[in-house]
């Protein structure tokens, strides 16, 4: 009961500061910072690509760095060189993730779906299971939803470091380029 209750805690309080990244993220739209920070670092667009890639990653960073994407969108940035750099980026941030936080998150989920006669267990050990969710888990990085979600599926997968990184790089860069598309609609 009480891992419970402190898995509640932690809950509650990574949705604060999901929202309160929100928050930031649209104050930063609307102010103008971003726009200034661009401006003042134009030449160096991989730069400016390439940490707001680091911060696509993280359920604390996304908002933010989707509203940075957006702006160097706009800018008239190749789309390419920001779905790349980003994706480098982004596929730094992700490893970071894959090797302290997958097996963490794989093993609370593992936790709370449970159940006493092992059904799940046996559903964990399908093939056919841990294909479904390395991709699943691929296309949760692709999207704009934060990858912790989609780590602890490649966990559960027991996808290898070395297959991991151009997982990430590709799915990264068709998400930050699909961005960057919508931007400029």
């Amino acid at each position: 009961m009480k891992n419970s209750a402190n898995n509640r805690g932690g809950l509650i309080r990574d949705l604060a500061i999901v929202a309160l990244s929100i928050f930031v993220a649209i104050n930063l739209a609307e102010s103008g910072a971003i726009e200034s920070f661009f401006a003042n670092t134009r030449s160096v667009v991989f730069l400016e690509s390439f940490i707001a890639g680091i911060f696509f990653t993280s359920v604390f960073t996304t908002a933010p760095s989707i509203v940075a994407i957006v702006e160097i969108a706009k800018s008239g940035t190749s789309l390419w060189e920001l779905a790349v750099f980003g994706a480098l980026g982004a596929m730094i941030g992700d490893l970071v993730l894959f090797k302290f936080v997958r097996d963490r998150i794989s093993e609370d989920i593992s936790a709370l779906i449970q159940d006493k006669k092992g059904r799940w267990k046996k559903v964990f050990k399908l093939k056919s299971f841990k294909w479904s969710a390395a991709f699943l888990g691929a296309v949760i990085i692709a999207s704009p939803i934060p990858d912790e979600v989609g780590l602890a599926l490649l966990g559960f997968s027991k996808v290898k470091t070395k297959y991991f990184l151009p997982i990430s790089f590709v799915f990264n860069s068709i998400g930050i380029l699909i961005i960057g598309i919508l931007a400029r609609l």
